[in-house]
């Protein structure tokens, strides 16, 4: 059977650094960064005051103040970014055989202030289960993708991947295989998160997880700097519309790239650390090269899982150069958690949409904050630190990995 090829016709993003995909860009480009005091919760007692969250963001100025109401957080950031991929991919709604366009959306969570706030609830009441109606629906992580489908009618496959920080990758290359294959035309995909919250922060905290840079926020999100102490929370989602090639040329629609392939694997290692000589994430991107047809030489720019903590950033650059060989130091690598935080289920959406948008303007946003060399991490890789670098960039990978070992890789092509 001929696979067939997969384009992307839309992007959308709602991130810490911008709340569109051109604002997101000139953030990355300018090595903005998203992280700030958190504005949500007293933080007095916690370990970490301080977070990526959205900027200048009101629910109500993309959806209607009741429906926004029976949604999450999350689920409320997944429309916006929906939307936007849909409106940018210019599809037809009402020529698109709906039979034929699903919504594959990847949670790491999903609704936890809503399970934190009922909870509460409960818990400072005189035990009568006086649940909110919405609690469940609210809460789970698939009402995101469900959500999407009946705003937009569409009746093609519906689900969520959930595999941890790899939950969007996932859903990304169930996205591109469902395609390939023949079983939809269009797939809205990508990721949503909204764990900003006293459960999300207090939890990470108690896992040492997470940096406490408290006193500079803006700077505490360095990968690959010998004086990195944990990654930085982020929130928000990412959007990806996905079409077949032939039916996006037939309408016209503009293609910002080819998705050429994925890849998946396991480190079957720790419940939350990475297996220190990277096996799993060497055999993901071998797995997702493979799949793409392509050799270590093809690949120009990676944007790494690199979430700014002591282990996996040492692990995941060992596996770099493990594959690629000497071919390594000629490749852009960069983290851009450095300006977003880690999202979670969404990052790879966004990192995703990063590379493609290197690939568009030729230009690779960098990895900022770096002002430490790490002795552990091979001198002679571009890690495009502080920086943005010009770049004309034909094939681009982005590499996502989860809490239990979930590793899951996405590469994209500029189109012939």
């Amino acid at each position: 059977m001929e696979l067939k090829r997969v384009v992307v016709t839309g992007l959308g993003a709602l991130t810490p650094i911008g709340n569109t995909k051109d604002e997101y860009w000139e953030g990355l480009i300018s090595g903005k960064s998203g992280a700030a005091p958190i504005t949500y919760y007293d933080t007095e007692k916690f370990k970490t005051k301080f977070a990526c969250e959205l900027k200048n963001f009101n629910v109500t100025d993309f959806l209607d103040r009741k429906e926004a109401r029976k949604m999450d957080k999350f689920a409320q950031y997944a429309m916006v970014a929906a939307d936007e991929a849909i409106e940018d991919a210019k599809l037809n709604l009402d020529e698109v055989n709906k039979l034929r366009v699903g919504v594959i959306w990847g949670a790491g969570i999903g609704g936890l202030e809503t399970f934190q706030q009922e909870v509460l609830n409960f818990a400072a009441g005189d035990g009568t289960p006086r649940f909110n109606p919405f609690f469940i629906p609210k809460m789970i992580a698939d009402i995101a993708p469900g959500n999407i489908s009946i705003k937009h009618g569409f009746m093609g496959p519906n689900y969520t991947t959930v595999s941890a920080c790899a939950s969007s990758a996932n859903a990304m290359f169930d996205a591109l295989n469902s395609i390939r294959l023949g079983h939809t035309d269009v797939v809205v995909t990508g990721g949503s998160e909204a764990a900003v919250t006293i459960a999300g922060m207090g939890g990470f905290n108690a896992m040492h997880a997470l940096s406490t840079r408290n006193e500079s926020p803006e700077t505490a999100s360095r990968p690959f700097d010998a004086t990195r102490d944990g990654f930085v929370l982020g929130e928000g989602a990412g959007a990806l519309v996905l079409e077949e090639y032939e039916h996006a040329k037939a309408r016209g629609a503009k293609i910002y790239a080819e998705c050429i392939g994925g890849g998946l694997s396991s480190d079957a290692h720790h419940m939350t650390a990475p297996h220190p000589d990277g096996i799993g994430v060497i055999a993901v991107m071998k797995n997702c090269l493979e799949n793409a047809g392509l050799k270590p030489e093809d690949v120009d720019h990676i944007n790494t899982h690199g979430t700014s903590t002591p282990l996996g950033d040492v692990a995941e650059l060992k596996a770099i150069t493990e594959v690629f060989g000497s071919h390594a130091k000629n490749i852009n690598i960069n983290s851009t958690k450095s300006m977003t935080g880690h999202l979670l289920g969404a990052a790879g959406a966004i990192e995703a949409i990063s590379v493609i948008l290197a690939m568009e303007n030729g230009i690779v946003p960098p990895t900022i904050n770096h002002t430490t060399v790490d002795e552990n991490i091979d001198p002679e890789l571009n890690l495009t630190l502080n920086k943005a670098q010009k770049r004309d960039v034909k094939v681009a990978m982005s590499n996502t990995f989860g809490f239990g070992g979930h590793n899951a890789c996405v590469i994209f092509k500029k189109i012939d």
